[in-house]
């Protein structure tokens, strides 16, 4: 004698269950995927915290390796004034790049020998990359520029309204600290 789990047709489901689970599942599956979070950059000198979500550009540029000198695919994330770095699209990144400290970003081609490649610079090391599409290139080197000037002082300085200097605050006169010796050109007399 054979009977159903249900026990009636009323109450049988219109889909079998394995269905019904395997739609919950590509259902949270693409819920997750759209909110997925990227664990944080933890700098390894100072034990510092980054969040790197919501970056103000991001996408994948191949970057020479500063010890063994070959080109490994990263992709990178820039957010505020640093440019971070991770194996894959959602990794954790395993690298920072500050970009307050960088002096020069530029075109590389003949540098590296790559098409499409630009450097980062900093007073202590240059920064090896590139993209894969000459726009992308162009893209990296724009906003990595802005980033750069953003964080020099010169981008404050002409600021003024959002920023004043502390000297223009005390309206003091320090013109008496600047006095021609005869050698300085910057003095007419």
């Amino acid at each position: 004698f054979y009977s159903t789990p249900w026990p009636t047709a009323a109450f049988r489901p219109l889909f079998p269950i394995s269905s019904l689970l395997c739609f919950l599942f590509v259902l949270l599956h693409a819920f997750t995927m759209s909110r997925m979070m990227r664990p944080p950059y933890v700098d390894p000198q100072t034990n510092m915290i980054f969040d790197v979500n919501e970056p103000d550009f991001q996408g994948w540029l191949t970057k020479q390796s500063m010890w063994l000198r070959d080109w490994r695919r990263r992709y990178f994330l820039l957010k505020g004034s640093k440019l971070f770095f991770c194996k894959t699209d959602y990794a954790a990144p395993h690298g920072m790049i500050d970009l307050a400290h960088c002096t020069t970003v530029k075109s590389a081609d003949l540098k590296s020998r790559k098409r499409n490649s630009f450097e980062i610079s900093t007073p202590e090391t240059t920064y090896l990359l590139y993209a894969d599409t000459e726009k992308e290139k162009d893209d990296w080197i724009g906003v990595v520029g802005k980033a750069i000037v953003r964080c020099s002082s010169t981008y404050y300085a002409n600021r003024p309204n959002e920023i004043q200097d502390t000297d223009e605050q005390n309206d003091e006169d320090d013109d008496d600290i600047y006095e021609n010796d005869g050698d300085n050109e910057y003095f007419n007399d």
